[in-house]
Protein backbone atom coordinates (compact mmCIF):
# COMPACT_ATOMS: atom_id res chain seq x y z
CA UNK A 1 0.00 0.00 0.00
CA UNK A 2 1.40 3.39 -0.96
CA UNK A 3 -0.71 5.38 1.52
CA UNK A 4 0.36 5.34 5.17
CA UNK A 5 -1.14 7.24 8.10
CA UNK A 6 1.43 8.26 10.72
CA UNK A 7 0.90 9.52 14.27
CA UNK A 8 3.36 11.72 16.22
CA UNK A 9 3.09 12.14 19.99
CA UNK A 10 4.62 15.39 21.27
CA UNK A 11 4.56 15.54 25.06
CA UNK A 12 6.13 17.09 28.14
CA UNK A 13 7.76 14.90 30.79
CA UNK A 14 8.22 14.94 34.56
CA UNK A 15 10.11 12.87 37.10
CA UNK A 16 7.05 10.58 37.33
CA UNK A 17 7.91 7.72 34.96
CA UNK A 18 4.48 6.07 35.30
CA UNK A 19 2.68 9.30 34.39
CA UNK A 20 4.97 9.87 31.40
CA UNK A 21 4.30 6.37 30.09
CA UNK A 22 0.55 6.80 30.60
CA UNK A 23 0.75 10.04 28.62
CA UNK A 24 2.61 8.28 25.79
CA UNK A 25 0.07 5.48 25.77
CA UNK A 26 -2.83 7.95 25.66
CA UNK A 27 -1.20 9.69 22.68
CA UNK A 28 -0.71 6.39 20.89
CA UNK A 29 -4.32 5.41 21.47
CA UNK A 30 -5.54 8.75 20.15
CA UNK A 31 -3.38 8.46 17.03
CA UNK A 32 -4.57 4.91 16.40
CA UNK A 33 -8.20 5.95 16.87
CA UNK A 34 -7.60 8.61 14.22
CA UNK A 35 -6.35 6.00 11.76
CA UNK A 36 -2.59 5.85 12.33
CA UNK A 37 -0.87 2.57 11.41
CA UNK A 38 2.53 3.87 12.55
CA UNK A 39 3.03 5.95 15.72
CA UNK A 40 6.32 7.63 16.65
CA UNK A 41 7.27 8.78 20.15
CA UNK A 42 9.90 11.36 21.10
CA UNK A 43 13.39 10.67 22.39
CA UNK A 44 13.59 9.28 25.96
CA UNK A 45 9.89 9.88 26.49
CA UNK A 46 9.57 7.93 29.76
CA UNK A 47 11.32 10.55 31.87
CA UNK A 48 13.09 13.86 32.13
CA UNK A 49 16.00 14.61 29.84
CA UNK A 50 18.59 13.58 32.42
CA UNK A 51 21.62 14.51 30.30
CA UNK A 52 21.55 18.11 31.52
CA UNK A 53 24.16 17.00 34.07
CA UNK A 54 26.64 14.18 34.69
CA UNK A 55 25.29 12.01 37.48
CA UNK A 56 26.07 8.30 37.91
CA UNK A 57 22.75 7.75 39.69
CA UNK A 58 20.98 8.35 36.38
CA UNK A 59 22.28 5.04 35.06
CA UNK A 60 19.61 3.43 37.23
CA UNK A 61 17.09 4.63 34.64
CA UNK A 62 18.51 2.30 31.98
CA UNK A 63 16.71 -0.88 30.99
CA UNK A 64 17.35 -3.97 28.96
CA UNK A 65 15.90 -4.95 25.58
CA UNK A 66 13.63 -6.89 25.91
CA UNK A 67 12.56 -5.16 29.09
CA UNK A 68 9.81 -3.09 30.70
CA UNK A 69 9.35 -0.57 27.87
CA UNK A 70 9.38 -3.10 25.05
CA UNK A 71 6.92 -5.27 26.96
CA UNK A 72 4.53 -2.39 27.66
CA UNK A 73 4.59 -0.83 24.21
CA UNK A 74 4.83 -4.18 22.45
CA UNK A 75 1.59 -5.26 24.12
CA UNK A 76 -0.02 -1.99 23.06
CA UNK A 77 1.18 -2.39 19.47
CA UNK A 78 -0.38 -5.87 19.40
CA UNK A 79 -3.63 -4.68 20.97
CA UNK A 80 -4.04 -1.83 18.49
CA UNK A 81 -2.53 -3.60 15.47
CA UNK A 82 -0.05 -0.81 14.76
CA UNK A 83 3.70 -0.28 14.51
CA UNK A 84 5.26 1.85 17.28
CA UNK A 85 8.65 3.59 17.35
CA UNK A 86 9.67 4.04 20.98
CA UNK A 87 12.83 5.35 22.63
CA UNK A 88 14.73 4.27 25.74
CA UNK A 89 17.99 4.31 27.71
CA UNK A 90 19.38 0.86 26.92
CA UNK A 91 21.49 -1.13 29.37
CA UNK A 92 23.46 -3.45 27.15
CA UNK A 93 25.95 -4.67 29.76
CA UNK A 94 27.43 -3.36 33.02
CA UNK A 95 29.01 -0.01 32.15
CA UNK A 96 27.76 -0.13 28.54
CA UNK A 97 24.70 1.94 27.67
CA UNK A 98 23.05 3.29 24.52
CA UNK A 99 20.40 5.80 23.48
CA UNK A 100 18.19 3.41 21.54
CA UNK A 101 15.07 3.56 19.42
CA UNK A 102 13.06 0.34 19.26
CA UNK A 103 10.51 -0.49 16.57
CA UNK A 104 7.64 -2.72 17.68
CA UNK A 105 5.68 -4.66 15.09
CA UNK A 106 1.90 -5.07 14.93
CA UNK A 107 2.15 -8.45 16.64
CA UNK A 108 4.06 -6.95 19.56
CA UNK A 109 7.43 -8.33 18.54
CA UNK A 110 10.62 -6.28 18.24
CA UNK A 111 11.08 -5.52 14.55
CA UNK A 112 14.46 -3.93 15.15
CA UNK A 113 16.45 -1.33 17.04
CA UNK A 114 18.68 1.61 16.23
CA UNK A 115 21.41 2.85 18.56
CA UNK A 116 22.12 6.56 18.31
CA UNK A 117 25.32 7.05 16.32
CA UNK A 118 26.21 10.72 16.83
CA UNK A 119 26.54 11.56 20.52
CA UNK A 120 26.66 15.26 21.53
CA UNK A 121 28.61 16.74 24.41
CA UNK A 122 27.53 20.34 24.87
CA UNK A 123 26.29 22.47 27.78
CA UNK A 124 23.00 20.93 28.87
CA UNK A 125 23.50 17.92 26.58
CA UNK A 126 26.17 15.79 28.26
CA UNK A 127 25.30 12.62 26.40
CA UNK A 128 28.84 11.28 26.00
CA UNK A 129 28.86 10.66 29.76
CA UNK A 130 25.91 8.26 29.39
CA UNK A 131 25.79 6.82 25.88
CA UNK A 132 28.19 4.66 23.91
CA UNK A 133 27.98 5.50 20.18
CA UNK A 134 25.82 3.05 18.27
CA UNK A 135 27.34 0.09 16.49
CA UNK A 136 24.43 -1.10 14.34
CA UNK A 137 25.15 1.31 11.51
CA UNK A 138 22.65 3.12 9.36
CA UNK A 139 20.38 0.17 8.60
CA UNK A 140 16.65 0.58 7.93
CA UNK A 141 14.20 -1.55 9.88
CA UNK A 142 11.74 -3.60 7.86
CA UNK A 143 8.16 -3.56 9.14
CA UNK A 144 4.65 -4.32 7.92
CA UNK A 145 4.19 -0.61 7.13
CA UNK A 146 7.44 -0.15 5.25
CA UNK A 147 11.20 0.16 5.59
CA UNK A 148 11.88 2.71 8.32
CA UNK A 149 15.08 4.77 8.47
CA UNK A 150 15.13 5.41 12.22
CA UNK A 151 17.72 7.86 13.56
CA UNK A 152 17.84 9.81 16.85
CA UNK A 153 18.07 13.56 17.58
CA UNK A 154 21.70 14.70 17.05
CA UNK A 155 21.80 12.35 14.03
CA UNK A 156 19.36 14.72 12.34
CA UNK A 157 22.07 17.30 11.66
CA UNK A 158 24.20 14.90 9.59
CA UNK A 159 23.44 14.53 5.87
CA UNK A 160 25.66 11.43 5.77
CA UNK A 161 23.32 9.55 8.11
CA UNK A 162 20.24 10.47 6.08
CA UNK A 163 21.96 9.58 2.81
CA UNK A 164 23.17 6.19 4.02
CA UNK A 165 19.69 5.31 5.26
CA UNK A 166 18.22 6.34 1.91
CA UNK A 167 20.87 4.38 0.02
CA UNK A 168 19.94 1.30 2.07
CA UNK A 169 16.33 1.62 0.92
CA UNK A 170 14.65 3.54 3.74
CA UNK A 171 11.21 4.75 2.66
CA UNK A 172 11.18 7.53 5.25
CA UNK A 173 13.46 9.08 7.87
CA UNK A 174 12.24 9.09 11.47
CA UNK A 175 13.86 11.25 14.17
CA UNK A 176 12.77 10.88 17.81
CA UNK A 177 14.17 14.07 19.35
CA UNK A 178 14.79 16.02 22.56
CA UNK A 179 16.03 19.49 21.68
CA UNK A 180 15.35 22.87 23.21
CA UNK A 181 16.47 26.40 23.85
CA UNK A 182 18.65 27.79 26.57
CA UNK A 183 16.17 30.23 28.17
CA UNK A 184 18.99 32.78 28.44
CA UNK A 185 19.34 33.04 24.65
CA UNK A 186 17.74 35.98 22.91
CA UNK A 187 14.51 35.50 21.01
CA UNK A 188 16.43 36.10 17.78
CA UNK A 189 18.97 33.37 18.58
CA UNK A 190 16.22 30.96 19.56
CA UNK A 191 14.46 31.54 16.25
CA UNK A 192 17.68 30.99 14.32
CA UNK A 193 18.22 27.67 16.08
CA UNK A 194 14.68 26.48 15.44
CA UNK A 195 14.81 27.50 11.78
CA UNK A 196 18.14 25.70 11.33
CA UNK A 197 16.73 22.53 12.91
CA UNK A 198 13.71 22.53 10.62
CA UNK A 199 15.71 23.48 7.52
CA UNK A 200 18.35 20.77 7.83
CA UNK A 201 15.72 18.04 8.14
CA UNK A 202 13.63 19.35 5.27
CA UNK A 203 16.88 19.32 3.30
CA UNK A 204 17.29 15.61 4.04
CA UNK A 205 13.81 15.03 2.62
CA UNK A 206 14.68 16.97 -0.54
CA UNK A 207 18.15 15.52 -1.07
CA UNK A 208 16.93 11.94 -0.67
CA UNK A 209 13.38 12.17 -2.03
CA UNK A 210 11.76 10.61 1.03
CA UNK A 211 9.51 11.94 3.83
CA UNK A 212 10.93 13.02 7.18
CA UNK A 213 9.13 12.47 10.49
CA UNK A 214 10.55 14.48 13.41
CA UNK A 215 9.03 14.15 16.91
CA UNK A 216 10.32 16.50 19.62
CA UNK A 217 9.39 16.97 23.26
CA UNK A 218 7.92 20.14 24.69
CA UNK A 219 7.90 21.91 28.06
CA UNK A 220 10.46 23.36 30.45
CA UNK A 221 12.78 21.05 32.39
CA UNK A 222 14.85 22.59 35.15
CA UNK A 223 18.54 21.81 35.42
CA UNK A 224 19.77 19.90 38.50
CA UNK A 225 22.18 22.74 39.28
CA UNK A 226 20.83 26.18 40.14
CA UNK A 227 23.74 27.66 38.18
CA UNK A 228 22.25 26.33 34.94
CA UNK A 229 19.13 27.67 33.25
CA UNK A 230 17.47 24.40 32.31
CA UNK A 231 16.01 23.66 28.90
CA UNK A 232 12.87 24.88 27.20
CA UNK A 233 12.13 22.10 24.74
CA UNK A 234 10.74 23.68 21.63
CA UNK A 235 8.27 21.10 20.31
CA UNK A 236 7.52 21.94 16.67
CA UNK A 237 7.29 18.28 15.68
CA UNK A 238 6.59 17.95 11.97
CA UNK A 239 6.33 15.76 8.90
CA UNK A 240 7.87 16.90 5.63
CA UNK A 241 7.16 15.38 2.24
CA UNK A 242 9.83 14.28 -0.19
CA UNK A 243 10.18 17.78 -1.66
CA UNK A 244 10.50 19.29 1.81
CA UNK A 245 6.91 20.49 1.95
CA UNK A 246 5.21 20.56 5.35
CA UNK A 247 2.54 17.90 5.71
CA UNK A 248 1.90 18.47 9.42
CA UNK A 249 3.29 20.78 12.12
CA UNK A 250 2.85 20.98 15.88
CA UNK A 251 3.16 24.06 18.04
CA UNK A 252 6.03 24.97 20.35
CA UNK A 253 4.45 24.96 23.79
CA UNK A 254 1.68 22.43 23.68
CA UNK A 255 1.31 18.69 23.97
CA UNK A 256 -0.14 17.48 20.73
CA UNK A 257 -0.91 14.38 18.71
CA UNK A 258 -0.39 14.86 14.97
CA UNK A 259 -1.89 12.44 12.47
CA UNK A 260 -1.01 12.73 8.79
CA UNK A 261 -1.25 10.58 5.66
CA UNK A 262 1.76 10.22 3.40
CA UNK A 263 1.97 8.69 -0.05
CA UNK A 264 5.12 6.60 -0.31
CA UNK A 265 4.73 6.42 -4.10
CA UNK A 266 5.62 10.10 -4.35
CA UNK A 267 9.24 9.21 -3.66
CA UNK A 268 9.43 7.34 -6.95
CA UNK A 269 7.68 10.18 -8.79
CA UNK A 270 9.96 12.86 -7.32
CA UNK A 271 13.15 10.87 -7.85
CA UNK A 272 12.30 10.61 -11.54
CA UNK A 273 12.35 14.39 -11.91
CA UNK A 274 15.08 15.05 -9.33
CA UNK A 275 17.44 12.06 -9.80
CA UNK A 276 19.99 13.01 -7.14
CA UNK A 277 20.96 9.39 -6.51
CA UNK A 278 21.61 8.86 -10.22
CA UNK A 279 23.87 11.89 -10.56
CA UNK A 280 26.02 11.40 -7.47
CA UNK A 281 29.74 11.42 -8.33
CA UNK A 282 30.72 8.53 -6.12
CA UNK A 283 34.06 8.28 -7.97
CA UNK A 284 35.11 11.59 -6.35
CA UNK A 285 33.72 11.23 -2.84
CA UNK A 286 36.59 9.36 -1.19
CA UNK A 287 37.50 12.37 0.95
CA UNK A 288 34.14 12.13 2.69
CA UNK A 289 35.59 9.53 5.06
CA UNK A 290 38.24 12.00 6.28
CA UNK A 291 37.70 14.22 9.30
CA UNK A 292 38.84 17.26 7.36
CA UNK A 293 40.76 18.01 4.15
CA UNK A 294 43.97 19.79 5.15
Amino acid sequence: MSKLTIGLVQQSCTVDRKANIEKSIAGIREAAARGASLVVLQELHTGLYFCQSEDTDQFELAETIPGPSTETFGALAKELGIVIVTSLFEKRAPGLYHNTAVVLEKDGSIAGRYRKMHIPDDPGYYEKFYFTPGDLGFTPIDTSVGRLGVLVCWDQWYPEAARLMAMAGAEMLIYPTAIGWDPRDTAEEQQRQLNAWITIQRGHAVANGIPVVSVNRTGFEAAPSEQDAGSQFWGNSFVAGCQGEFLAEAGADEEQVLVVEIDKKRSEDVRRIWPFLRDRRIDFYEDMVKRYRD
